[in-house]
Parts: structure tokens; C-alpha cells; sequence
């Protein structure tokens, strides 16, 4: 009898997500999607014709990741690799930021990742295999205006990954933090915009759909799935994110005047500090022509 491995997705049902459990698939993995939305995970599940399951799950509830994680182990084997790609982007200038967004972000990208991991490790620990991977972003490395919520929790993961790889070093357990830049997986739709929500949103998704910027998601997906397996201790995808990396380590303080210039050139405060999210907001033609490869990938990726 063949023995399927089992992968957990957290935050599986859309965007990276759904990519990186479409690449576990290919790999031979029987995949439990998790997310809070059981439409949207049943909408996910439905284009795969076997080895998939889909589980109820707020990465924010310690106890009931737990319970999701007993559930997958006794329903459908030891789980051998859970990877953390659930997240919130809200965009928008520091003054118009609430403590309220940032205890948001913190939850789901930074304590997220620390409830999938300790409520797997102790099986994995004890058959001295397994492989953890959680999705931080160039967000976690290089601060960029108006994303300060988003930086400063995958900052955190991305500290919290990297200690983790270092302790599990001789375990036959691994954890990879996954460092991508820009991605067209659709997902400017899903984030909330604060201060002048129509002009975020403008230049936050032609960034996220532009060619040129962002990297196509499937191909950024089979490069992290394929460094989880192999236990690399990090993966980063896309130039930007390689160039971010090296450039803030030699060169701290010219990176922050590049970001302060950036700044510049974003939209100004207005005192609204309730988010919008990106679908609810209209946009214009030319916008809408320059997002045409984003509007794709969110159609592909169940970003609805």
C-alpha cells in the first residue's frame, strides 16, 4: 500500500496559497486546504479529483489549529509538511493607521505561523522528519511606506522562522522562510486600503499585476514548494526580493532614505482610518488596463 503524504495549506483556499497546494499536489501530496472560509475552500477543492480535504481554520485560534492539525493527522496520516500562507495587507500611510491594524497583522502573519508550527512539530519532532515553511515576504526584510502594518508582522515571521531552522538544525525537521517580492496571484482585491482608498488601491495593484514588477505566481510557487521539500533555509523569489536582501544588509541607512523617497510620491494621508477593502473600490480605465494580468490571476486563483 502507498503511503500519501500529507501537507497542511494554511490559508490554501485563494491566491499563493491555493498555488503553493496546487504545486504539493504535483508533488504526490494529499493536501488539506485550511482557511476560515468554508466556501472559498470548497470552491478550492473542487478542481482537484483526489488526495485533497478541506478543513475550517483561523491561524489565529491556537486551540482550534490544534484540533484542525489532530483532525488531519488522524483522518489522513502524520501531516509531513505544513506551510503558512495566510495573511492580511492592509495599505495605507502610518498616520492613518490604527494600533487595531497592526494587532490584526501581528495575529494572523506573525503569531499565524507560530501556532501551525507548534502544533505540528511535536509529531514531527518525534519521527525526526517533517518540513515547515512560512510565506514572509521582501515586506519582512526591506519596510516599505504605507505597508507598515504588513512589514512589521513579517519582520516578525520572518525572525521567528529563521531561529526555528537554526534549532531544528540535526532533527530531520527543517523550516524555510519563503521571501518573495512582488506576485501576480490576485490578491490586491482582497486588501484593505486606508487614507485615500481609491488611490492606494490604484498604485498598490498596478504593482501587483505589472509584468515588469511582479513574478508569475505559478512558477514563484513550484520554486517554494520545491525549497520546503528540500529543506533550504530560505528561498526568496523574484529579483527584488534577492536585491533586498543584500542591499538592506550592506547598506541599512541608504535603504531607508530610498524608502523615504518613495514615500514622497504616495498618497497623503486624510484621517480615514477605516479599510476598504479592494474589490468594493471603483477603478479607472487606464487602471483597469494595467491590472489586466492581475485581474487574470485572481480569476485563476479563487481571489473572489
Amino acid at each position: 500500500m502507498t503511503v500519501v503524504p500529507v501537507a497542511l495549506v494554511a490559508g490554501g483556499s485563494r491566491g499563493l496559497g491555493l498555488e503553493i497546494a496546487r504545486q504539493l499536489h504535483r508533488c504526490g501530496h494529499h493536501v488539506a486546504l485550511c482557511a476560515r472560509d468554508e466556501a472559498a475552500l470548497q470552491r478550492a477543492a473542487s478542481e482537484f479529483k483526489e488526495r485533497v480535504s478541506i478543513h475550517i481554520m483561523d491561524v489565529t485560534d491556537r486551540e482550534g489549529v490544534q484540533r484542525v492539525v489532530n483532525e488531519i493527522s488522524n483522518g489522513y496520516g502524520p501531516i509531513e509538511v505544513a506551510i503558512h500562507v495566510a495573511g492580511i495587507i492592509q495599505v495605507g500611510p502610518a498616520a492613518d493607521v490604527e494600533l487595531e491594524h497592526f494587532d490584526q497583522a501581528l495575529d494572523i502573519m506573525a503569531k499565524g505561523p507560530i501556532n501551525v508550527a507548534w502544533s505540528v512539530l511535536p509529531s514531527m519532532r518525534e519521527r525526526r522528519r517533517g518540513h515547515i515553511g512560512v510565506v514572509a515576504s521582501v515586506g519582512g526584510v526591506v519596510s516599505p511606506p504605507h505597508l507598515l502594518p504588513y512589514s512589521t508582522a513579517k519582520f516578525a515571521a520572518l525572525g521567528f522562522t529563521d531561529g526555528l531552522a537554526a534549532e531544528l538544525v540535526g532533527t530531520g525537521v527543517t523550516a524555510t522562510s519563503i521571501v518573495p517580492g512582488l506576485m501576480r496571484t490576485g490578491s490586491h482585491d482582497q486588501a484593505a486600503f486606508i487614507g485615500n482608498a481609491t488611490a492606494e488601491h490604484n498604485w498598490f495593484s498596478v504593482a501587483a499585476s505589472a509584468p515588469l514588477i511582479s513574478a508569475n505566481s505559478t512558477r514563484a510557487a513550484r520554486r517554494m514548494v520545491d525549497g520546503v521539500l528540500a529543506g533550504k533555509p530560505l528561498v526568496t523569489i523574484t529579483p527584488l526580493a534577492w536585491m533586498a536582501y543584500r542591499v538592506r544588509g550592506l547598506m541599512p541607512g541608504t535603504t531607508t532614505r530610498v524608502m523615504g523617497i518613495a514615500n514622497r510620491f504616495l498618497p497623503r494621508a486624510t484621517g480615514n482610518t477605516v479599510p476598504v477593502k479592494g474589490s468594493k473600490l471603483s477603478v479607472s480605465p487606464v487602471v483597469r488596463r494595467l491590472t489586466h494580468w492581475g485581474r487574470r490571476a485572481a480569476a485563476r486563483n479563487n481571489e473572489v
